[in-house]
């Protein structure tokens, strides 16, 4: 049986996390979980250690200051790859990921894939209670990194995923430069770098009904600044070999 971790970074989210950490242990009631938070205001990280007390195999790691997305997740990919684990999942705390779905994605790493990701545009996925300019962001985003990378995934922004955790090393993912939700598209286009299979398990996304999106334009702006600045230099040096 595969050893697995999954990964919880938060910020302000004491009104869902509880209910994540339940059903988490509920999908998979063999994993560890580790909730890295950014020293939310809100007392999240006491939220998550009275509900660990509960269920056990909850870690809590506290990061000194909210430093965005990808240096969260820097920071518990670099914990939990000093371990023994054989699957390192991520998804967000604010329930828009049903932990449900984690069976299949760590079932798909099992199967071979170096990373699986919870995707909305394949078939069977699906965004439920986002309005119109959320779903066009989203997804012409993902069409323009696709293009840009020349990757095949659908889904390249997605945070539900699981990966193997050699391939995690294999990409050194300690040494990425995201610091928002570009973490999930730079992860995916160094995989396909190197060639390592990668899949995706359609899944339903429910926006929030609790606290605020932590998406703004800043964060927007870096995705996309980050995704041309890679497509150009692959052309460049595409265009160098010839």
């Amino acid at each position: 049986m595969s050893r697995t971790v999954v990964c919880i970074p938060t910020f302000c989210e004491v009104e869902t996390i509880g209910e994540v950490l339940r059903r988490t242990r509920i999908a998979l009631p063999d994993a560890d979980v580790l909730v890295i938070d950014d020293s939310s205001p809100d007392g999240t990280a006491r939220e998550v250690e009275r509900v660990a007390e509960q269920l056990g195999n909850i870690e809590l790691l506290v990061n000194p200051m909210k430093a965005g997305l990808g240096a969260a997740y820097r920071s518990g990919f670099r914990l939990v790859l000093q371990r023994d684990y054989d699957v390192v999942c991520s998804m967000d705390a604010d329930l828009s990921h049903d932990p449900f779905v984690l069976p299949a994605l760590v079932g798909a790493v099992a199967d071979g894939a170096t990373l699986a990701i919870g995707s909305r545009y394949v078939a069977g996925g699906a965004i439920a209670n986002w309005p119109p300019y959320r779903r066009a962001l989203s997804r012409y985003g993902n069409r323009y990194a696709r293009w840009m990378l020349d990757l095949e995934l659908h889904d390249v922004t997605a945070g539900f995923r699981a990966f193997s955790a050699r391939a995690l090393a294999d990409i050194d993912v300690g040494s990425t430069r995201s610091s928002g939700y570009g973490f999930g598209i730079e992860c995916a286009y160094r995989i396909a770098q190197r060639g390592l299979p990668a899949c995706e398990v359609p899944i339903t996304f429910v926006d929030r009904t609790l606290g605020k999106s932590k998406l703004s334009t800043r964060v927007a702006v870096e995705e996309l600044l980050l995704v041309t600045l890679w497509g150009l230099r692959d052309r460049v040096t595409r265009r160098r070999r010839r």
